[in-house]
């Protein structure tokens, strides 16, 4: 049942933001900050270990990793262009492509029974890497259509993504038995941080929802489904096992949205927020219907070996 509280919630949110506009609208300057208390809370949950393990699975990070940067950017590109979206929706979409993994990612991987201590290098390796391929890979991609600042948006991600988690992991490092006392709660934070993001965001768009909605919501499913079959499938062709399979699919195919609506709200339109603001709704949807599916099997292997 917790797998699909983070999903339900998001829709409701979804939801109160299409109806609601008039509440939502106003508290457009709270995304940035919202983000950033996503961040710091991460960061609360790591230690300098986790940062160690990295280098104790290199060669299932590396793939990840390289899946992540080069399945996502160029499917958000092909879908937009199949669909023939306009120039701001493009630029939202490679956005989310370019972003890191998501921040629901480690838990999804855990529900999905899959390999945690993974997931989280993997989350922070493309967190710290998308500090320069994020804006590098936007400009290569849509910098002679659309103007992407580049230097600005490398400040504005040092500042969102880099300088709170480092923060956290201070924190829990030499402060632990004062952050072990706030842990419990900062699952709960981040998921009311990151609802309440969307909400915000689908109250910006209101106008917008209606006229292009379906068409960015088919999108942006493709999009998340190239990523989850594609990790799935890459690993499984290269040897890796389920356990390691199921992380990279949902490292790969769940995404820091949340970072790309910032931006895009920053950097180019509203409108250009969207495919951000629905990724985050539907990427938790799928992640936990996934997990739900995947838990089941596991159980349902679990069993049959005993018998």
């Amino acid at each position: 049942m917790n797998a699909f509280i983070f999903p339900v919630t998001a829709l409701l949110c979804a939801a109160l933001g299409y109806a609601l506009p008039g509440v939502f609208t106003p508290l457009k300057t709270l995304i940035v900050p919202l983000l950033i208390t996503i961040m710091l809370g991460m960061g609360m949950t790591l230690t300098l270990r986790d940062f160690a393990d990295i280098f104790n699975k290199k060669r299932a990070l590396i793939l990840g990793v390289a899946l992540q940067f080069i399945v996502m950017p160029l499917a958000g590109l092909g879908v937009s262009r199949l669909l023939n979206l306009n120039d701001e929706l493009t630029a939202g979409m490679m956005l989310v492509g370019t972003s890191a993994g998501g921040t629901a990612s480690n838990v999804i991987t855990y529900l999905a029974r899959g390999n945690v201590a993974l997931s989280v290098s993997m989350t922070l390796c493309s967190t710290l890497l998308s500090i320069v391929l994020m804006p590098l890979l936007t400009w290569l991609y849509i910098g002679q259509k659309v103007p992407v600042p580049a230097t600005d948006m490398l400040i504005d991600l040092v500042k969102i993504t880099l300088v709170p988690l480092a923060v956290g992991v201070s924190l829990n490092t030499f402060a632990h038995r004062v952050v072990a006392r706030l842990q419990s709660a900062l699952p709960a934070v981040s998921i009311g941080a990151i609802v309440l993001i969307i909400a915000i965001v689908v109250a910006l768009n209101h106008a917008n929802v209606e006229k292009v909605g379906l068409t960015v919501v088919f999108a942006v499913m493709a999009h998340n489904a190239a990523g989850l079959i594609c990790g799935y499938l890459g690993a499984r062709a290269l040897g890796f096992d389920e356990r390691i399979a199921r992380t990279i699919s949902i490292e790969v195919g769940m995404q820091n949205s949340g970072l790309s609506v910032a931006l895009a709200i920053k950097y180019f339109s509203g409108l250009s927020a969207l495919p951000g603001a629905i990724f985050s709704i539907w990427h938790n949807v799928s992640g936990a219907l996934l997990a739900g599916f995947w838990a089941s099997r596991s159980q349902k292997l679990g069993k049959e070996r005993k018998i």
